[in-house]
């Protein structure tokens, strides 16, 4: 604030401004803005010293908008997002030619005026005169940098922006006052460092040192006297002086800078001339901004990173208080993502699945009791053009987090279905009839009003040869519907759904799961990520650890950093060691001798479930070793492509299992993300087996729950459709013999393993 003299006498600055408001002020604002009658400069003479001393005294300086960097677990940079592309630099790191520059040519008195240029005003009234309108402005250094304090503090606001910009004799005296109070408080090289680095030079660039990189691929220190004419001839117009735009146009306003600089004495007259008949040297870098310019095909992570930054409370207590963070930018952001594990699940997906097959795949891998997210990929490229297959649609994540619902998840989720079983006291060698189809029991207790098949729905296994009794290992192995039916109709659907919730899993729309027999199918939408953390808690010993991608965040602030509080993944007791111990011994019998043989990781310890959902729509294999958890998930995002008699990756399918693509992707995007790292193994648990009659043909196809009259060749199954059409606009007809309750719609279609 303006200091008073001793004895109450205003300061000069004050004197100043008090002169200014009656005598001068009325016409500087006249000489930076058209007003629409003479009259109006009485009016404004009268309110000007009233209106000024109403203002407040301080002028609030937001903190400058700058590039954010985004790192992986090794420091390596994955991407740079920013609102503005902008690096602050100390006056002495700008090119002592581009300082003069920028002084010659907006005010050539700067080091001579205070903050209004009384001279400059008068110059200025008198040229307005003589031309009938606004020839020429007095706006000195210090009020373009005030205005410009104004517009970094609108932000992105279009409306904000309007006002700080808006020729109107209320902001010329907001501007007058508060560049009495910077040129008190800052001094001029220090407002001349501040204007520098907040001045808009155009082509995205916010600063010099953006500016020098945007237009000559060069640091604001090195820039020669020509290269720095140029910028500061931008600032009057950028788009008028785009050097990128129009050549002619910048050259000759680089030319009149230079003569300027020539007449006020920073340059000599043959220095001028020199620089004026040299080519514009332009080295054009192209601004790369945002998560398409990520690494590694990192690029969806990248915006998972963003969404975690904007929804976690660890980053700001509202949505609007986190969005003024990251647009404020000058963030460094270092993830949990691994550039092996990254790579090796980038490799698989395009092993595998080809970029413009119908369908897509996605593949996140997260770290057992850590909940460190070490790799999330998908086939489609990252882009906002369908013609070239792009897609910005994050498959791996549900809508907090992105933009997709998730999709139902077929036999994936039995294990969940044992492990709350085996926590309601039931036995590892639980035996159930399994027929090969069964009524759905009826009442089937809930955390609520019991479950009544009041239609009679049937649920059949998948041929005629699969009949019981079954006990559990077998029937996990084999992926045996009726067994799970039964095995929820014995323990009631609350302990499932409660089960579920300690795992954190959810539908992708972030309800929780229905209390209906058909989520032991998984006829529900659930995202990869979800799927591969609550696997993640069977590794885990029955911890459950809560994904987080985000380790450390610094944000840059003028020239200091400050480290700022980021979320921690929260461990939580699901179920028992001992329960997940036993459901790590069944899963390892599912890719040892079951339906999941073909994502086998030879000796090294591992364990998994294969999932197929009606009419092929959905494919899944979700898997783990000690300190390793991985969902992989194959399907089309309208849900609309049935996955029979189709070529993905270059491979004809017949019918398409979850073993034999998704268990393939898991498998090698698994061995080599964990290439060079010890073998872990799980707690032995020996689960007895008596020996049960063979069966027929034990095919590859056990993780898919066919429908009546199903002849295994992908023809609609018993729940066909049922859900078809909720979330993405399915259009398969619904079978009235089968209770809305049973099947509660998620758009997906039903699951059948």
């Amino acid at each position: 604030m303006p200091k008073k003299r001793s004895g109450g006498g205003l300061s000069s600055t004050q004197q100043a401004a008090k002169f200014l408001g009656v005598s001068v002020l009325a016409g500087a604002v006249m000489a930076g803005i058209a007003l629409p009658a003479v009259g109006a400069l009485g009016l404004a003479a009268k309110g000007s010293v009233e209106s000024f001393d109403e203002l407040p005294a301080n002028l609030k300086t937001p903190p400058l908008s700058q590039r954010t960097t985004i790192l992986d677990a090794d420091g390596g940079q994955i991407a740079t997002v920013y609102s503005r592309d902008r690096t602050v630099v100390a006056l002495k790191d700008i090119s002592p030619h581009l300082q003069k520059a920028i002084v010659a040519i907006e005010d050539a008195r700067f080091y001579q005026h205070g903050a209004v240029d009384l001279k400059g005003v008068l110059r200025a009234l008198n040229r307005n005169a003589q031309s009938g309108g606004v020839a020429e402005g007095a706006s000195t250094l210090t009020q373009q940098y005030v205005k410009n304090v104004f517009v970094e503090e609108a932000g992105d606001d279009p409306t904000k922006v309007a006002q700080a910009t808006q020729q109107t004799l209320g902001r010329k005296i907001a501007e007058l006052k508060f560049a009495i109070q910077v040129e008190e408080e800052l001094g001029k090289k220090k407002i001349l460092e501040n204007y520098l680095n907040i001045t808009f030079f155009g082509q995205q660039a916010y600063g010099v040192e953006a500016a020098a990189q945007r237009y000559f691929s060069k640091s604001a220190k090195d820039l020669n006297l020509q290269e720095s004419a140029l910028l500061a001839g931008i600032v009057q117009s950028p788009s008028r002086y785009d050097p990128v735009n129009d050549e002619a146009e910048a050259k000759q306003r680089r030319n009149t800078v230079l003569q300027r600089m020539a007449q006020v004495g920073d340059i000599s007259k043959e220095q001028a001339a020199k620089a004026a008949k040299s080519p514009l040297g332009l080295k054009v870098s192209n601004p790369k901004n945002g998560c398409i310019t990520a690494v590694n095909d990192a690029a969806f992570f990248c915006d998972y990173v963003r969404n975690v930054f904007l929804n976690d409370k660890a980053f700001g207590k509202t949505k609007e208080a986190r969005a003024k963070v990251w647009n404020q930018g000058g963030l460094t952001i270092r993830t949990t993502l691994e550039p092996q594990a990254q790579a090796s699940v980038q490799q698989s997906l395009k092993d595998h699945v080809d970029e413009s097959d119908e369908v897509a795949s996605a593949a996140t891998l997260v770290e057992p009791g850590t909940g460190k997210i070490v790799a999330m990929g998908q086939s489609k490229p990252y882009g906002t053009n369908p013609k070239q297959n792009e897609t910005v649609i994050n498959y791996s994540v549900g809508q907090q987090m992105g933009t997709s619902n998730g999709f139902p998840t077929g036999s994936t989720f039995k294990p969940f279905v044992a492990a709350a079983a085996l926590e309601a006291g039931r036995p590892a060698t639980q035996e159930y009839p399994s027929p090969y189809e069964l009524t759905v029991p009826s009442p089937i207790q809930t955390c609520g009003k019991p479950y009544t098949n009041e239609d009679g729905t049937k649920i059949p296994n998948e041929n005629e040869s699969e009949k019981g009794p079954y006990r559990l290992k077998k029937a996990m192995a084999l992926s045996v519907n009726t067994y799970f039916i039964e095995m929820v109709a014995d323990i009631g659907l609350c302990p499932v759904t409660e089960m579920a919730e300690k795992l954190h899993i959810r539908q992708g729309s972030g309800k929780k799961l229905p209390q209906v027999p058909s989520i032991a199918l998984g006829t529900e939408s659930v995202s990869p990520l979800t799927m591969a953390t609550a696997y993640a808690a069977f590794a885990n010993r029955g911890m459950y650890c809560t994904p987080i991608a985000i380790e450390a965040v610094t944000q840059r602030v003028g020239d200091s950093k400050k480290s700022l509080a980021v979320p921690n993944s929260t461990c939580s007791r699901a179920m028992s060691e001992g329960t997940a111990d036993t459901i790590n011994a069944l899963l390892k019998g599912v890719v040892d001798s079951g339906t999941g043989q073909q994502a086998g990781l030879g000796d090294r310890d591992n364990a998994g479930k294969t999932g197929t959902t009606d009419e092929r729509r959905n494919a899944w294999f979700v898997g783990y070793t000690p300190n390793l958890s991985g969902a992989v998930w194959v399907g089309s995002a309208s849900q609309q492509v049935k996955m029979r008699n189709i070529t993905i990756g270059g491979v004809y399918h017949d019918l398409v299992y979850g073993s034999d693509t998704p268990g393939p992707i898991w498998k090698d995007a698994m061995t080599g993300a964990l290439a060079g790292k010890a073998p872990e193994s799980f707690v032995p648990v020996v689960i007895p087996d008596p020996e049960e009659k063979p069966k027929d043909d034990e095919d590859r196809d056990r993780d898919r729950d066919p429908g009546p009259g199903d002849d295994n060749n992908g023809d609609d199954g018993f729940i066909a459709g049922l859900t078809g059409g909720g979330d993405t606009g399915g259009t398969e007809p619904t079978l009235p013999e089968i209770p809305e309750g049973f099947i509660q719609g998620n758009g997906n279609g039903g699951g059948r393993g």
